[in-house]
């Protein structure tokens, strides 16, 4: 039987790596797997998920809005079109399973499997679930989370997938490498600064705003400013290198070159930086319903990290509190591994190895949309047929990855990092 997955993971990065991750680990496992990913016209999908090698189907977003208004009205008319269409890719790709990640085009891919009796599963990245991932967990008893203690039914904790480049990296063994591709050297610590994929103007003014003191004491900065920020324009310069970059889309590199990072909370970076065993303070952000400290807060709870407000987040505080710490070798060196010790470096190949085994429970589905066995018990039926004709969705071919062979044991190869060694200057300056 040919197992076919559908992923529906899209709108932010939060929703699509750990997708991508999921794909790649099936295809891993299981060369021969289907694989189709559900998006929406709205998301960064229509441009990563093609670049990574797999087929896309899009169909129709249907934002919630998040007050009592007119729009609110055309909700259920858009979302009987968005549940048609992908009750459409379902068939089309003979779908043995729906695995969501959450975001607009989680909930119609949910309703979807449901009308189609494919089996689910739910993967909640965040502390605290979205609308989406709360009505998934009602309609099956395979959900998933990436934060310990998320309130969702029937919810076992794995981790959040991530990169096979970055679960495997091991920073000691690329540092001197990183390093010199960056143009750093290899004899000072590395203060890594992100603020994500578009940057964070808040960190961007404390760090240049505190540039002279934090070279002045011999750290280098590798600062990931984002390209909305009007490029590299005033640039600190020095005998001590103050390296900026509008978009990086190495983080492995950036990973194995940096001692200490300031970056947000996200849950994929909070995933990423436990797993490779960087230490870190974490700046949440300002607004939304406050998932991000939640993310961190284990982190802080097990020595991995700080946590500093936005509000607070300023030149003199990286001036009297972060280079007191990352002058601290020992320190870092403690906070790395206390870092590693809460990490997942296995969470893609964990989730695959559930979806697989959620699909062959399944068995292959018959035309019509009937399948046998139908739901895991254990979540609330979602009464009722969803209405509503057909609504197409663009295709986008993106071709699929050739896979690697057989996993023995479910595990991905791959070298072993030394997750809470910490590097370079913290080590008495040898590299």
């Amino acid at each position: 039987m040919v197992r076919s997955v559908v992923i529906a993971g899209g709108g932010t990065g939060g929703h699509i790596e750990p997708a991508m991750a999921l794909a790649d680990a099936l295809r891993q496992i299981d060369p021969d797997v289907r694989i189709t990913c559900l998006g929406t016209e709205r998301g960064l999908e229509t441009k990563l998920i093609p670049a990574r090698g797999y087929a896309l189907d899009l169909i129709p977003a249907v934002p919630l809005p998040r007050s009592l208004s007119p729009a609110l009205l055309s909700v259920p008319g858009r979302m009987a079109g968005a549940v048609s269409a992908a009750v459409e890719v379902l068939d089309r790709a003979e779908a043995t399973v729906l695995a969501g990640f959450g975001g607009y085009v989680a909930t119609p891919g949910y309703l979807a499997a449901r009308r189609r009796r494919v089996p689910i599963v739910v993967h909640e990245a965040n502390s605290r679930p979205g609308l989406a991932n709360r009505l998934g967990a009602q309609l099956t008893g395979h959900v998933f989370t990436g934060q310990p203690g998320t309130k969702l039914p029937h919810a076992a904790f794995i981790g959040i997938p991530i990169r096979r480049e970055i679960a495997g990296l091991d920073r000691l063994a690329l540092s001197e490498t990183a390093r010199e591709h960056f143009g750093l050297r290899p004899d000072l610590p590395v203060l890594l600064v992100t603020g994500g994929s578009q940057g964070a103007a808040s960190l961007n003014r404390a760090v240049l705003g505190a540039a002279e003191s934090i070279m002045s004491v011999g750290v280098q900065v590798l600062h990931i400013i984002g390209p909305r920020t009007g490029g590299a324009a005033g640039t600190p310069r020095g005998s001590v290198p103050y390296v900026t970059i509008e978009y990086l889309d190495r983080m492995d590199l950036a990973y194995a070159a940096a001692d200490f990072a300031l970056c947000r909370a996200g849950a994929m970076t909070c995933a990423e930086l436990t797993a490779v065993g960087l230490p870190a303070a974490y700046v949440p952000l300002p607004h939304g319903n406050g998932e991000q400290r939640l993310n961190a807060l284990p982190v802080e709870r097990a020595g991995g990290g700080l946590i500093v407000d936005d509000a607070s987040l300023s030149p003199e505080w990286i001036r009297t509190v972060l280079l007191g710490v990352l002058l601290d070798h020992q320190l870092v060196a403690s906070m790395s591994q206390a870092a590693a010790s809460i990490g997942s470096r296995d969470a893609d190949v964990q989730l695959a190895s559930r979806v697989l085994e959620v699909s062959d429970s399944a068995g292959r589905r018959v035309p019509g949309g009937r399948a046998p066995g139908g739901q895991v018990s254990g979540g609330r039926a979602f009464g009722g047929q969803v209405p509503g004709g057909p609504v197409s969705g663009g295709q986008v071919s993106g071709g699929q990855v050739p896979g690697g062979g057989q996993v023995p044991g479910g595990q991905v190869p791959g070298s072993q990092p030394s997750g809470g060694r910490h590097r370079g200057s913290h080590r008495g300056g040898s590299r």
